[in-house]
């Protein structure tokens, strides 16, 4: 959808909105749909006269409102998905910082946290991700809600309840620790793509599970694997499989999560691959390749820059 032209003070608020809306939809092409009909929106009232007082308060109910419509539809399509949902992801190149619009998403909205929301109802999802990943207080949630402040109390408690404490937020790694978890998944790839099975075992954790999103429309598993081993043999083989095809691997940021991108030869996205790092292991990983996930990633180049051909060849 082409851009909205609503002017540089609404334009301001586009990071915030594009943040809120993928909090609650999961989908990047979504959330830019539901930001630009929230611009859409602003430009009609504008055009009638229609007074707007706190541009952007008016501009976060609109993208509030218009997620929670979205979810009430989705969630008939999500309740007949073929294998294991895992979010569209957002992806910015291993050695860029990523584009102004996602910056606020960094160690907010990973995969392991956006599958726990989907165990939510839609106006709980949009109660909890204002609160909990925004920091709005419940007076703020209840207008953007349409909802009661003591209703917003009762929906977050419920939310909290249903997804569990693994919906807490947890503050924001250190540098340190960031250039910690990139360096192993960077030793983890190559190890990967070397066939490597001794070093790979040493830092999957022996809990490590493996999820896969195809959709139906890409090879991918049909539920998830949790034996440290089958997953080693699992990576090698399907790293050896695509570079027998001329594909190829490059480092990246998934959600700001240290991940890999693998390329088709033509230089297109075939799949992303996150993985979560605890305690110097790698104790889960998230692989799309369903197409339509990965179709806002476009060529190689839209991600930050033309990867070295370190290609797979065994």
């Amino acid at each position: 959808m082409p851009a909205t032209v609503v002017g540089t003070d609404a334009d301001g608020y586009r990071s915030l909105l594009f943040s809120i809306a993928y909090g609650m939809t999961g989908s990047v092409g979504d959330a830019e749909d539901i930001v630009q009909d929230a611009f859409l929106g602003l430009t009609r009232a504008r055009r009638t006269g229609t007074p707007v007082a706190n541009l952007k308060a008016y501009l976060t109910t609109s993208v509030t409102r218009l997620g929670i419509n979205y979810l009430s539809s989705a969630r008939v399509r999500r309740e007949t998905y073929v294998g294991d949902w895992l979010p569209e992801p957002v992806v910015v190149s291993a050695d860029r910082p990523g584009p102004a619009e996602h910056a606020e998403l960094y160690d907010s909205l990973s995969m392991a946290f956006l599958v726990l929301l989907e165990a939510l109802s839609p106006v709980e999802r949009a109660v909890f991700v204002l609160r909990e990943v925004f920091g709005y207080g419940y007076p703020e949630v209840a207008g953007l809600t349409g909802k009661s402040e003591a209703n917003c109390r009762q929906i977050f408690a419920r939310a909290r309840k249903r997804i569990g404490p693994g919906g807490q937020l947890v503050d924001s790694p250190a540098p340190a620790r960031r250039a910690e978890s990139e360096e192993l998944a960077r030793k983890f790839f190559a190890a990967a793509e070397g066939g490597d099975m001794d070093a790979l075992l040493d830092m999957l954790a022996p809990d490590v599970v493996f999820h896969g999103d195809g959709g139906g429309k890409a090879r991918a598993l049909a539920r998830s694997v949790t034996d440290a081993r089958r997953v080693a043999r699992l990576l090698v083989g399907g790293l050896r499989r695509v570079g027998k095809l001329g594909a190829f691997l490059e480092a990246a940021r998934i959600n700001g999560r240290p991940g890999g991108v693998v390329y088709d030869a033509e230089g297109r996205v075939a799949s992303v691959i996150e993985v979560d790092v605890a305690e110097g292991r790698i104790r889960a990983i998230r692989s799309v390749s369903n197409p339509d996930k990965l179709d806002h990633l476009g060529p190689v180049s839209d991600i930050g820059r033309l990867p070295q051909r370190g290609a797979v060849d065994h």
